[in-house]
């Protein structure tokens, strides 16, 4: 998966949530799915939570995993979670530190 800052999304990050109106970047989507599972999420939770689409969910989770950001943890009775894992902390605290340095100067 690519991911690509273009400059509508910096321009319009201010530190806090994007309006409803504005697109958030792939950076951004995947903080707030690194975010839900720090404490071990399903993926119906994640996509709800991070209000994305079901063929959304599909390619971040395999991206996410395949990279070693995340990880499944079977939860029995054929239920997975999907929980963060400890490269998946350090890309977060890294977006979170980028985005608020960027926004700092954007303001």
């Amino acid at each position: 998966m690519n991911i690509e800052l273009n400059r509508k999304n910096l321009d319009s990050y201010s530190g806090n949530r994007p309006a409803v109106s504005q697109r958030r970047s792939n950076i951004e989507i995947i903080a707030d799915m690194l975010r839900i599972g720090e404490n071990g999420a399903g993926k119906t939770e994640i996509m709800y939570s991070a209000n994305m689409s079901y063929h959304q969910i599909q390619k971040y989770l395999e991206y996410l995993i395949n990279q070693g950001f995340l990880r499944k943890v079977d939860m029995g009775n054929s239920l997975v979670a999907f929980q963060v894992t400890d490269s998946g902390l350090k890309l977060l605290k890294a977006i979170d530190t980028l985005m608020e340095m960027l926004g700092s100067h954007n303001q």
